[in-house]
């Protein structure tokens, strides 16, 4: 073993110092050389490891040599306060704190800890607790040894939530679901209750208004703002009003039948007509139709409400600016290649019992309760062929063209009835549209950067502050900081929904048959294709991967 008065401390007391002559001493080992530091005096500073290499090689290359009888000197050894680190995330919104003992120098301090935290800007969010409980784990260290852990955090804002409406009243199209009960329990399928009606001061609609949302904050301080909840215009239709009590709610000022408008509701006058047929002519009426018999061939009703017909609509033509409803069935008949007799027409939902060669076209949904054969049948939104028990529901044979998806209980027949179905077809339209809000993003911090850069390039304030061009310039630059940054706020929520979208698009859109998928059925979703060769049970039909995949263990 080397001999302890080899090693001393540096006059400061901070370095512990090897003076060594290679001949008289060496050679020398590293692990020697470790020996002499774990003495009492010396454990605590901390090994200099390249040094004690350096002045072993360098004592054993001397050793035995004419220089090995001069005396060589090393630092090995160094005192080291204790160490804070603070790590910010790239986010700010946290900030996590490592604390190292030291190596015999001064221990950790809450002094030092409050200052490195100023140093790295760290203001709020922070957890005292956390730091004490740092400080006690770190007094149970060695010389060295390093703990760490959160200690500040900020607070996520909270975006608003959107404006909602909720209706208060049925409309016209629910009472074709709900078929009355009879005294003894049963239920009448032929009698579907009174017609829809409200009253002066009736509660139609009420608007549940968007909230701002909550502020948050980084540990740095910054405020998050949080993006406001989308508004709704709410408008009061024809015989409606908002209560003088509560400018929420819209209520009905006059007699009539409820219809849902794209802005709120109206409440129409009722034309109520027996049957609609030669002799009483096509029907133009500004509200909303009751016919309490049938349409018949060749006849045209058009409404700027809803049309309801109690009976059946055969070979005519139904137009509204709401929902076409048709208690029993809607018929029709081929009149050439890709031409029907019988044509219905609604800015809102079609709904009815039974429909066949009939061309249907509706930006709401369509409903059909029994079955839907050989017709043409467009939505914008999803088509449901199913009662409401999800037990009986044909489509068979024609085109449907559904945006939103397809549900019925059987799909196609036993005879093999050729049935196209397209859904799911506008994913490339809603990529477009989050391209588009990407680069209107990329487009906005471009120039946000701009507006910041001018700003930095400000004299001092009390340079300007009397010149009211110049402060009225600044206030313009930060006006428009400020517009920017919630207008990108408010497009990037969108670009996040609209890539929600795009993500879930044939996952959310697909096809769905409760009971059968018969044999030649064309099944298109999106750019996916498949014709059936054979009978399918219940079963999910989804585009995976551009080719269609039949889940037959989802529930529906």
């Amino acid at each position: 073993m080397l001999a302890p008065e080899l090693i001393e401390l540096s006059i400061d007391k901070e370095f512990v110092e090897f003076k060594v002559i290679p001949n008289t001493h060496g050679p020398i080992t590293e692990s020697a050389v470790m020996a002499l530091l774990e003495l009492p005096e010396f454990s605590q500073l901390h090994p200099l490891e390249i040094m004690i290499q350096k002045a072993v090689a360098q004592v054993n290359k001397l050793s035995g040599q004419d220089d090995g009888q001069f005396e060589q000197f090393f630092k090995i050894a160094e005192r080291i306060d204790g160490q804070i680190n603070v790590k910010v995330a790239e986010d700010r919104m946290s900030a996590q704190m490592e604390l190292t003992a030291p190596w015999g120098g001064e221990k950790v301090t809450i002094q030092g800890i409050l200052k490195a935290l100023k140093a790295s800007n760290v203001c709020m969010g922070l957890s005292k607790v956390k730091i004490q409980a740092l400080l006690k784990e770190l007094s149970r260290k060695q010389a060295g040894e390093a703990c760490e852990c959160v200690i500040a955090s900020g607070k996520q804002c909270v975006n608003g939530i959107n404006a909602s409406t909720e209706r208060k009243v049925p409309l016209a199209r629910e009472r074709l679901l709900q078929p009355q009960e009879r005294e003894d329990g049963t239920v009448d399928m032929h009698n579907l209750g009174a017609i829809i009606m409200v009253d002066p001061n009736d509660l139609l609609l009420v608007k549940h208004p968007a909230t701002e949302g909550t502020s948050g904050y980084n540990i740095h301080g910054e405020i998050l703002a949080p993006v406001p909840g989308k508004d709704i215009l709410i408008t009061a239709g024809n015989g409606t009003e908002f209560s003088s009590n509560n400018p929420n709610h819209l209520i009905a000022t006059v007699s009539g039948q409820p219809v849902e408008t794209k802005t709120g509701m109206q409440v129409d006058d009722v034309l109520n007509i027996k049957d609609v047929d030669v002799g009483y002519g096509n029907v133009d009426f500004k509200g909303s139709i009751l016919v309490t018999g049938d349409v018949h061939e060749g006849m045209v009703v058009k409404s700027s409400g809803d049309i309801t017909v109690m009976g059946f609509v055969d070979s005519g033509t139904l137009i509204a600016e709401g929902d076409v409803i048709v208690s029993k069935g809607i018929i029709g008949r081929q009149l050439k290649e890709k031409e029907l007799s019988t044509k219905i027409r609604a800015k809102g939902q079609i709904c009815a019992q039974f429909i066949q060669y009939s061309d249907l076209e509706a930006e709401g949904e369509i409903l059909v309760t029994k079955q839907l054969l050989h017709s043409y049948t467009k939505t914008k939104q999803k088509l449901t062929v199913s009662d409401a028990n999800g037990r009986r529901g044909d489509l068979v044979g024609g085109i449907v063209k559904a945006d939103n998806g397809v549900i019925a209980v059987v799909i196609g027949a036993t005879a093999g009835t050729k049935t196209e179905v397209f859904c799911a077809m506008k994913q490339d339209k809603l990529k477009q549209q989050a391209k588009e809000l990407d680069k209107s993003i990329k487009s906005m911090v471009v120039t946000g950067l701009d507006v910041e850069a001018r700003l930095r390039k400000l004299p001092p304030k009390s340079e300007w502050q009397n010149d009211e061009m110049m402060v009225e310039q600044v206030q313009m630059m930060l006006d428009e900081k400020s517009e920017l940054t919630a207008q990108r706020a408010s497009e990037e929520a969108e670009y996040e929904r609209v890539q929600h979208q795009v993500v879930n698009y044939y996952q959310d859109f697909h096809i769905e048959a409760h009971k059968h998928i018969f044999a030649n059925v064309e099944l298109h979703i999106g750019q996916a294709f498949n014709r059936t060769q054979r009978e399918h049970g219940t079963c999910m039909v989804f585009n995976q991967g551009k080719e269609l995949k039949f889940d037959y263990e989802t529930k529906h």
